[in-house]
């Protein structure tokens, strides 16, 4: 049986925030994925951050996303020293409801085999150190509709 992938231990995952990126982390405290679109270009950015790369503006709107995704890139890692039995699926995933805007994490719950570029996922959170919640993501469920044949008829 193959060892599923998880994350680094929640209570050892600290986060820093700051003016641009608080409103992501409070969100994600809410089960929320958000990024953050420039008000006056329409760009997407993540990371956030506290000038548009585009237009420079600080006009920022926090637009709520469907929590879909797929791999952009990914590595897959199977021990880290000290933490022998981890086997992590680091990710860059595209998001299309920010086009354009790319987040770093991890898949979690799957088979190592089972992500690759292009895999559709789907976000959770998990809770982390002092009470933030880190959204993650899970392999999409992918469902088949099948034609049968002479139906209809």
């Amino acid at each position: 049986m193959s060892t599923l992938t998880t994350t680094l231990p929640p209570a050892g995952i600290q986060i820093t925030t700051d003016s641009a990126t608080e409103p992501f982390w409070q969100a994600a405290k809410e089960n929320r994925l958000v990024a953050p679109k420039c008000a006056d270009c329409g760009t997407f950015r993540l990371p956030p951050s506290p000038f548009c790369p585009t237009c420079q503006s600080q006009n920022v709107d926090w637009v709520t996303l469907s929590g879909r995704a797929t791999v952009y890139s990914f590595s897959i890692v199977q021990g880290l020293p000290g933490q022998p039995e981890l086997t992590l699926a680091a990710v860059v995933v595209d998001l299309p409801d920010a086009p354009g805007a790319r987040l770093v994490s991890n898949v979690v719950d799957a088979d190592p085999g089972a992500v690759e570029i292009g895999t559709p996922l789907t976000v959770d959170f998990i809770e982390i150190a002092d009470g933030w919640k880190l959204p993650v993501f899970r392999v999409a469920a992918v469902t088949v509709a099948v034609a049968v044949a002479g139906a209809g008829e």
